[in-house]
């Protein structure tokens, strides 16, 4: 069965699997499905020289937890097309500053996927912390929930503050007294 998701401000199927550990399960004796997965880092650090083939062929990307520090990936970014980063529940935002470690320090430019508590109010800040793809929890919203919140996405069109989607803050885009956005 395939879930939805949206990746580059569409809705779309997926059949990529998310693979998490167990209690207790060993990195390297964890069984990692054929086909598109995610596997967790301490799996891919654990059984790099495996998965490298399926990496690069963009059939296996790596996920990380929240806290987990994105430059263990530093030097296999250009081997992964996707990597993930965990949301274990909506008030944890650490990973919305991977997000932008990844995009801006790290140059990351494959597909990074936004997974676990992953809520429609929280989409527009995904995406202005450079993720392209967000996948709600299976079953979460409807087509219908996520095509409105595809378009609710850039409901606020001048942020304020800058981010990895917009890199210098409002008072630099637009001049004084004019409202005019100023040429880039």
């Amino acid at each position: 069965m395939s879930d939805k998701i949206i990746k580059n401000g569409r809705v779309v199927a997926d059949d990529r699997l998310t693979v998490s550990l167990a209690e207790g399960e060993v990195p390297a004796d964890i069984a990692v499905p054929a086909g598109p997965v995610l596997v967790p880092l301490a799996v891919w650090q654990a059984r790099r020289e495996e998965l490298l083939a399926r990496a690069r062929s963009g059939e296996v990307g790596v996920w990380l937890a929240a806290g987990e520090d994105v430059a263990a990936l530093a030097d296999d970014l250009g081997l992964l097309q996707i990597v993930g980063l965990h949301f274990p529940k909506f008030t944890d935002g650490r990973s919305y500053s991977a997000a932008t470690l990844l995009r801006t320090r790290y140059g990351y430019q494959g597909e990074l996927r936004a997974i676990g508590q992953v809520l429609r109010d929280q989409f527009n800040y995904m995406t202005r912390c450079g993720f392209d793809a967000l996948q709600p929890q299976a079953e979460r919203y409807t087509d219908e929930q996520l095509e409105a919140a595809v378009a609710s996405i850039d409901d606020f069109t001048q942020p304020y503050q800058r981010s990895v989607k917009d890199p210098l803050p409002l008072f630099r885009r637009v001049e004084r007294g004019t409202g005019r956005e100023v040429q880039q």
